[in-house]
């Protein structure tokens, strides 16, 4: 079991995995390799055949910032180990 001070680093490292999963998803749509149905539409909403640079954009950006946040979860992780008293 995780201590309660780790809580926080699981969350923000946990969110982050999040954003990195949803941006290697759009990379690779934006890329045009994979092509999925759009869901929850409120307009007249079709596929994105081919590639989109903006989806390739926003996907690159969106595993950076995923990663990051997993990065800097880990190092909050590790800097509360260091201030837990026994």
């Amino acid at each position: 079991m995780l201590p309660v001070g780790n809580a926080k680093a699981t969350g923000v490292q946990g969110f982050g995995a999040i954003v990195a999963f949803l941006g290697t998803l759009w990379l690779v749509q934006g890329l045009g390799l994979v092509e999925i149905e759009p869901l929850l539409c409120v307009g007249d909403c079709e596929p994105i055949t081919g590639g989109s640079m903006r989806w390739t954009a926003i996907g690159t950006v969106a595993i950076l910032g995923g990663i990051g946040t997993v990065w800097k979860g880990h190092r909050l992780s590790r800097s509360e180990s260091r201030h837990v008293k026994p």
